[in-house]
């Protein structure tokens, strides 16, 4: 009996040794799960006392460092965006020009700023993103008057041309403004838009905006309220039936209204457009003699007056290169009464 004991404990030791023995680098695993637990050693929690508190302190510093240099970077791009403001200008009525639109500010995003230079795209460089704030008086805030020219710190002047008659010039004028890639507003009499409605796609086909000029060009002055609602209603239904257009704009015409014409257009949601400079085109003054007016009397803000004749056609790409040699953009009209910048809000300014 004893025998057979201590033969069955012989076993039962072999068999934890062998199972020791199966267990690879045992040595390495035990070290290892000692360099990451608490062990109670002789009364104290025992651990890694050298290498735990220097991961520590690494990581407290880094940390700091990165609050630090973030403090630090916003700092200077608050400070800068404070030089880069550029006020908004409210709209407003003047005692000449009547209604003026407003025009945008712009102002240092700071948010997408900082978000920016913490990716370091630029090493050592901030790049600054703007955006464009807006007026607190809009256009549409100073009720049915008027407008005769753009905000004058705008760098943009908007042709407008009337069409009543004068088909012959159009193919040539919509070439002109084709090869110098200027987009126009072309104000249609409603009587021209119903016999020519081929041609008034063609002239939206080509990104120009397209308006109303009333229906028989009569003189809004001298005609009844109910009459002066038919010129504008019939030529607006034409717009928006032929041609699909949602317009915003009224341009009486030769320039005929008073007070109530003003009102009835803004019953339709329509703006009254005059102009700042007129070409006087239907006098026939020659196209030298338009551009010599033009260039210099053309300013920020300016609405040309012009029509589909022949001084016009052939003054058209002169007064385009005029304009842009003045620094000056080309725009819709629509564009021109904007309060929106000429320049992109969104971009980056160094």
């Amino acid at each position: 009996m004893r025998y057979k004991k201590w033969l069955l404990l012989g076993s039962f030791f072999a068999m934890v040794l062998l199972a020791l023995d199966a267990i690879p680098n045992i040595g390495t695993y035990i070290n290892a799960v000692k360099s990451n637990q608490n062990l109670k050693v002789l009364g104290k929690n025992w651990q890694d006392e050298e290498a735990l508190p220097v991961f520590a302190s690494t990581t407290q510093n880094s940390t700091l460092q990165n609050k630090s240099s973030q403090n630090n970077l916003l700092d200077t791009i608050t400070k800068e965006a404070e030089k880069r403001k550029i006020a908004p200008i409210n709209a407003k009525i003047d005692p000449v020009w009547k209604a003026i639109p407003g025009y945008n500010g712009l102002e240092v995003d700071i948010e997408e700023t900082l978000k920016l230079a913490e990716h370091h795209i630029t090493p050592g460089k901030i790049n600054y993103i703007m955006k464009e704030v807006q007026p607190s008086i809009q256009l549409d805030d100073l009720g049915p008057n008027p407008i005769y020219k753009g905000n004058p710190k705008k760098p943009m002047v908007s042709l407008m041309i009337n069409v009543a008659w004068g088909n012959e010039y159009l193919p040539s004028m919509l070439e002109t403004l084709r090869k110098e890639n200027v987009h126009a507003t072309f104000f249609l009499d409603g009587s021209w838009l119903k016999k020519n409605v081929e041609i008034a796609k063609k002239i939206q086909s080509e990104g120009h905006e397209v308006a109303n000029h009333a229906y028989s060009h009569r003189d809004m002055r001298n005609i009844s309220r109910s009459k002066a609602v038919e010129e504008i209603s019939k030529t607006e239904d034409l717009l928006k039936q032929q041609l699909g257009v949602k317009n915003t704009l009224f341009a009486p015409p030769s320039g005929y209204f008073n007070q109530e014409t003003i009102q009835v257009a803004s019953e339709f949601n329509l703006k009254t457009v005059l102009w700042t400079f007129d070409t006087i085109d239907w006098k026939n003054p020659g196209s030298e003699r338009i551009l010599q007016r033009l260039s210099t009397n053309v300013e920020p803000g300016s609405l040309i007056l012009m029509h589909p004749t022949t001084s016009s056609s052939e003054a058209l790409q002169g007064m385009i290169r005029i304009i842009k040699n003045k620094g000056l953009s080309l725009g819709r009209v629509s564009e021109l009464l904007s309060s929106k910048r000429v320049a992109e809000a969104s971009q980056i300014a160094n």
